[in-house]
């Protein structure tokens, strides 16, 4: 065991070692533009459909009140518009909050 530590130290021993200024490399955290570029266009398509489903699903509900209103039956639709409002608020709040957390410093 002491031997093969040894030898991997003998090979890659300058990597352990600081530099002779003292400092240690801090390499920056930059993802290739291409790949920006994609994510930012995925991220901003699922985003405009999160928008459109929670814009759906308000006007669903609405219409199921209505017609449930028409029928003179009584539904707990208001449960389900407050779950409506909260994927709409997760929604809108997720990009805010990534950027919060994984900003570049």
């Amino acid at each position: 065991m002491k031997d093969t530590l040894h030898s991997l130290y003998a090979r890659g021993g300058h990597y352990l070692t600081f530099r002779e200024e003292g400092d240690v490399p801090n390499p920056t955290r930059k993802a290739p533009a291409e790949l920006s570029d994609a994510v930012d266009t995925v991220l901003g398509i699922t985003a405009w459909l999160g928008t459109a489903a929670g814009v759906a699903g308000i006007m669903i509900t609405g219409v199921m009140m209505a017609v449930s209103m028409k029928r003179g039956e009584g539904s707990e639709h208001m449960s389900r518009l407050g779950m409506v409002l909260g994927g709409c608020i997760l929604v809108s709040t997720a990009g805010p909050v990534v950027k919060f957390f994984f900003a570049a410093q």
